[in-house]
């Protein structure tokens, strides 16, 4: 289970028209987030079953195929680490975690970092101290910011909102449009469980937070109450 013999697997299987939709699609065009990234046009489900087939590579395996120029070869290394870390013992959990902070520059688009984040980095910190998603919510790479939102998602099915209430409140002033999707999709999820909990952060911040970031948090109230929201009268 060489890094060559999964990569020439994966390639065995590309679609070059569906490689030409991801590159639309993942904004990899001049310009775009996702700028220079190369596609096999592998669907999900692919990727899903070639990790089942070479579920027993080693992490060094992982490392070596997380650094291709390929989308869909650095999402295999991502959702095979997934899978190492929840059957994994604390030290390679530990292994994992740290493998994957060290390799952010890799995990450099939103669907990489939307299923891995929180099954490594929120489940990892789960019972740990936390500063560190303030420190990536601070950083200068979109991605690290991105992955510090997502990852607040383990907490949320856990009931436990805090982290991305204060991790959300650093990001209001983001530049970034991907960011401000992240940060009111996860509000949008605290408020499945805890409605309360977001009016309360919405109430004290509508006025002013960014418009995607608060269109993504009231998808799912009435029509009259979003109204309400988006003109700042909440």
């Amino acid at each position: 289970m060489t890094p060559e013999e999964i990569t020439a697997h994966l390639h065995s299987l590309a679609d070059p028209v569906r490689a030409q939709h991801a590159v639309r699609y993942f904004k990899a065009e001049p310009g775009g987030y996702g700028y220079g990234d190369c596609f096999l046009g592998l669907a999900v489900p692919v990727v899903r079953q070639a990790v089942k087939q070479y579920a027993g590579a080693t992490l060094g395996t992982a490392a070596r195929l997380l650094k291709s120029e390929y989308h869909e070869i650095r999402l295999f290394a991502l959702l095979l680490l997934v899978r190492r870390f929840a059957k994994g013992d604390e030290a390679e959990r530990e292994k994992i975690y740290r493998l994957y902070l060290k390799h952010t520059r890799h995990i450099n688009n939103w669907d990489l970092i939307d299923s891995s984040a929180p099954y490594i980095v929120g489940d990892y910190l789960h019972d740990r101290d936390r500063g560190i998603l303030d420190q990536l919510a601070r950083s200068d790479s979109l991605w690290e910011r991105r992955i510090a939102i997502m990852a607040t998602g383990w907490f949320i099915r856990a009931g436990q909102y805090d982290d991305t209430l204060r991790i959300a409140a650093q990001l209001l002033d983001d530049p970034e449009d991907l960011i401000h999707k992240a940060a009111g999709w996860m509000l949008r999820e605290i408020g499945k469980r805890d409605k309360a909990t977001e009016t309360a952060f919405l109430k004290a911040h509508c006025r002013t937070m960014p418009r995607t970031m608060l269109r993504y948090a009231i998808e799912k109230f009435g029509p009259a109450e979003r109204q309400r929201y988006l003109r700042g009268n909440a």
